[in-house]
């Protein structure tokens, strides 16, 4: 499976959709970017004047790229026939430490924890475009394809 085919089986759409590109997937963790649009409509709120990337966006965008991708790639290398993804987050724990802008690229990198009984624990950072660490945290969720009893 090549990184389009993970992209294309993520159970996401715009503009619920937190990446834009898989830059590295391996057995060990992920690699991917993606940019928060000038246009999205969450920024029109959240701050009125000066807007700010909401953190649940970024902690978002951490899950899609080092959870959600990973974890499809990790099925994929046990054979399991990915169709009709059933995801759920079961724990975040992030710390935010810059904001992200309208416009700005960030670079997700995973690291897996665990991975045994479809729930999937990793460790999650976020660079933005200077590569200064914008967030991090550990994220785990329960991954499986659809007839994977």
């Amino acid at each position: 499976m090549n990184f389009q085919d993970i992209l294309a089986n993520l159970p996401y759409a715009k503009p619920f959709l937190f990446v834009d590109e898989l830059v590295d997937l391996n057995e060990e963790g992920a690699e991917g970017l993606f940019t928060f649009r000038k246009n999205s409509d969450f920024y029109q709120g959240h701050f009125k004047g000066h807007p700010v990337t909401p953190g649940v966006l970024l902690t978002e965008c951490c899950a899609q790229i080092g959870l959600v991708c990973l974890g499809i790639y990790l099925l994929q290398q046990q054979q399991v026939f990915i169709s009709g993804l059933q995801i759920g987050m079961s724990s975040s724990e992030m710390d935010f430490l810059l904001p992200v802008y309208p416009g700005e690229r960030v670079r997700v990198i995973s690291e897996k924890s665990y991975f045994r009984f479809n729930k999937l624990k990793c460790k999650v950072k976020m660079y933005n475009e200077s590569g200064a660490l914008v967030c991090k945290g550990v994220l785990s969720g329960m991954i499986k394809a659809m007839g994977d009893e």
